[in-house]
């Protein structure tokens, strides 16, 4: 009977993302997070998923050289383990996660923070539109070519329905996702194993085949030119890179001990991506894989190592299936990441403060559907085309990786007294520091014209946003605290001890915080209404926010901290003569929470008014109510539905 009361949308989301957690539940935090290997899937499979697009990008600009591909190889397995070094020192160092974010606001200053969180956001919505197009290009060459008109639609449908699993909750993604991952291992482990290991007898031949072109490149080229050419595929090979730093940024979700355990997650995610990587360049030249209109390379390398037709045939739909299905997978990691960078930015006053706030399933729900909305707006900008989308992805994962080292190079030289390892880390993150910094120089001046500009416009409209925002955080803190001169009220006398009578006439007041704010309101409520109220009741919805994954038992602090403060206005109230007492409730969602805690209050005080504090500004606009929530409204519309008179307090804010 009690499912028939609740209202249509409420069924529709329990059916899709599922029922409400409880906050009460002593083992959530350990259900919600993640073991290495759930977190090699979900955070690694970004960076796995990479050698599905960024080698054929590296590849196809060595035209006639492809015997250049060998030293790829080596360089490309060389610069993911670098930079997983690299990353592996800031997950050591920096163990709360936020990854870049972190490391540049707390090595660089807040300007350098903000710019690598910019270009972290920029880049996740990159990473769902780049992983979900090469999934569609890996599943479509398979079909006729007159199929490609249904690759955006598709495209854009797989997007939303990563959404909607993550609107479920990140490990519940995962869990759904990792067969398709575990099907990717084993199918290029035989991909690359049947393209390699025929050719070991002949390696001789292979490798005075290889000298001889070299020799051939160096007549026609010049040592120079021969060397620019490999920079520059190099570099158009970037998109490989992309995904390692998503251990470190999404640290908050790892099981304890978190560090040790995302040291662990890197690892499997370096590993496997560059002997993946690397197998895939040493294949193409081996097989001499040439480019086909309407084909990706690994499915033209499919077919030359398993047949193109009967089990062969199977095989290699199988294993191009597997590596598109892993591209959605890979998808999985902006979802994952992308939010939470926006919920440590929104800590900060960078972003709208609402994008820290969690759902009644634990996850960041804005920020998953803002993570969803852009990344459908490039699909459809970019048409579906992987090479406009790679040329602006790896911009930012330079970008941010250039930050990230300088970051670190700079924290090393800094506790070099302090730090006896300083001496080994730190070349490494200078080498990494070089390395990225050439590959997004030659990215940018190389591809520029060709969609380069188009992230670097996104990524500076967010930086000049996040300033904005943070200059009008900053505006109204300065006025909320004009009021905190209220705090410090001399009192004298006895305080009145007695408990609320429930038959007396009762001021509730939701409060949040012991601060001038509260304080203002409820010095308002005795101000306008003189002898009217004999008891108060302080209320309070402890916010349980991205803020509190940090802790691996938060619950206990959040609810410390909640009754020390409500127990201060409990005993201001008493000095002031009147009976108090105080009630609170823990949730991710404050106005379903708060209004089922006033009916309950209201219950037991049945003589009793309902009061919320809410600021008011001089002028209204679209940016405020951006900026700040309405859920006193909120709450009191859904409070007069119930027949419970509340009252707003305006609380003037002159800016």
């Amino acid at each position: 009977m009690e499912d028939d009361t609740k209202p249509l949308k409420q069924k529709l989301s329990e059916v899709l993302i599922g029922k409400p957690r409880s906050i009460k539940d002593p083992s959530l935090f350990h259900k919600l997070s993640l073991i290495p290997l759930l977190a090699w899937i979900g955070l690694g499979a970004d960076g796995l998923s990479s050698a599905s697009y960024g080698p054929e990008e590296a590849f196809r600009v060595l035209g006639k050289h492809t015997y250049l591909a060998i030293f790829l190889a080596l360089a490309t397995a060389l610069t993911v383990f670098i930079i997983s070094y690299a990353y592996s020192r800031i997950i050591e160092y920096f163990p709360s996660g936020g990854g870049g974010y972190i490391v540049a606001t707390q090595t660089l200053g807040e300007k350098a923070g903000v710019l690598s969180g910019s270009a972290l956001l920029v880049d996740y919505m990159l990473t769902v539109s780049v992983s979900i197009v090469s999934c569609g290009d890996a599943i479509f060459s398979f079909l006729p070519l007159s199929y490609q008109d249904y690759k955006i639609p598709f495209e854009v449908l797989a997007v939303i329905f990563l959404v909607i699993l993550n609107l479920r909750g990140v490990k519940e993604s995962i869990t759904i996702l990792s067969p398709i991952f575990l099907l990717f291992v084993l199918t290029h482990v035989l991909l690359i194993g049947s393209g390699i290991f025929p050719h070991v007898p002949e390696m001789h031949s292979v490798y005075a085949n290889i000298q001889n072109n070299y020799q051939a490149g160096l007549s026609t080229l010049g040592r120079t030119g021969l060397f620019l050419l490999f920079l520059k595929a190099f570099s158009m090979g970037a998109g490989t890179f992309t995904g390692i730093e998503a251990v470190s940024n999404g640290l908050q979700i790892l099981r304890e001990p978190r560090v040790e355990n995302g040291k662990k997650t890197m690892l499997y995610m370096a590993s496997s991506l560059a002997v993946t990587a690397a197998g895939i360049f040493i294949c193409y030249l081996l097989l001499n894989v040439s480019p086909a209109e309407g084909r990706t390379l690994n499915a033209i390398l499919a077919d030359k190592v398993f047949g193109g037709s009967g089990p062969g045939k199977l095989l290699a739909v199988l294993t191009i299936f597997s590596e598109g299905a892993l591209l959605l997978v890979a998808a999985q990691t902006g979802f994952a990441d992308g939010p939470r960078v926006m919920a440590n930015m929104a800590l900060d006053y960078w972003l709208p403060r609402r994008f820290a706030s969690l759902s009644n399933r634990f996850t960041i729900q804005n920020g998953v559907l803002i993570m969803g909305v852009a990344a459908i707006t490039l699909i459809i900008y970019s048409r579906g085309h992987i090479s406009t989308l790679v040329v602006m992805y790896s911009i930012n994962v330079f970008l941010t990786f250039s930050i990230s080292e300088l970051g670190m190079s700079k924290f090393f030289i800094s506790h070099r007294r302090t730090d006896k390892q300083w001496i080994k880390h730190l070349p490494v993150h200078l080498v990494g520091l070089v390395v990225c910094l050439t590959i997004l120089t030659i990215t940018i001046l190389e591809k520029f014209a060709l969609g380069g500009w188009v992230t670097l416009v996104i990524t500076s409209v967010v930086v000049a946003l996040c300033f904005l925002i943070k200059s009008h955080y900053l505006g109204v803190r300065k006025g909320v605290k004009s009021l905190d001169e209220l705090l410090n009220i001399p009192l004298s006398g006895a305080p009145n001890l007695s408990p609320p009578a429930p038959d007396e006439m009762t001021a509730i007041l939701l409060v949040n915080g012991y601060n001038g704010f509260g304080l203002h309101s409820f010095l308002s409520i005795i101000r306008n209404f003189p002898g009217l109220y004999k008891n108060f009741i302080f209320l309070n919805v402890a916010e349980v926010d991205v803020s509190a994954f940090k802790d691996s038992n938060p619950v206990v602090h959040i609810e410390t901290e909640t009754r020390k403060w409500l127990q201060q206005y409990v005993d201001l109230a008493r000095k002031l003569g009147f009976p108090a007492a105080y009630k609170y409730e823990l949730s991710p969602e404050i106005v379903p929470a708060a209004t089922d805690l006033v009916e309950r209050t209201v219950k037991e005080f049945p003589r009793s008014t309902v009061f919320l504090g809410q600021l008011v500004f001089r002028q209204t606009s679209l940016v405020r109510r951006l900026l700040h929530n309405e859920t006193a409204y909120v709450i009191q519309e859904q409070l007069h539905w119930k027949g419970i008179t509340t009252i707003i307090l305006p609380i003037r804010i002159n800016i």
